[in-house]
């Protein structure tokens, strides 16, 4: 694959993967990729990642169905990270907002706040009887 020959990964065999929305440009997650995630990627046109947690490959949105679909991938100038435009399904999130990033930081109270609206609930989702 040559998109392989472009990109480095770091001592754990990882590159970091910045997860945009190609509609409106939001960053909706960033996640890990390894050799094999990327190359599941490319060949499928949806995002797989490798789940550090689990030490395993995974579809992203494998149990939500949330999938994202690859609309276009760019490397940085020094191919250590990837940013891929996808077109989302639902969410991004697993806590239940569409982007990851869903709580800005206010330097008056010092707390996060909420700055979206939770479009799923995950209990419903993940919590599947």
């Amino acid at each position: 694959m040559t998109l392989l020959r472009h990109i480095k990964f770091n001592e754990q065999g990882l590159i970091p993967s910045i997860i945009v929305d190609s509609l409106d440009g939001k960053v909706l997650t960033l996640c890990y990729m390894d050799k094999e995630a990327v190359e599941k990627t490319i060949e499928t046109g949806q995002v797989h990642v490798y789940r550090r947690s689990q030490k395993r490959l995974m579809l992203k949105g494998e149990t939500s169905g949330h999938t994202q679909a690859v609309k276009e991938v760019f490397v940085d100038c020094e191919g250590n990270s990837l940013l891929l435009r996808v077109e989302q399904k639902v969410a991004a999130c697993h806590a239940g907002y569409r982007s990851c990033y869903y709580r800005g930081f206010n330097p008056r109270s010092g707390e996060l706040e909420v700055r979206e609206r939770q479009v799923f609930s995950p209990k419903e989702v993940y919590e599947k009887k």
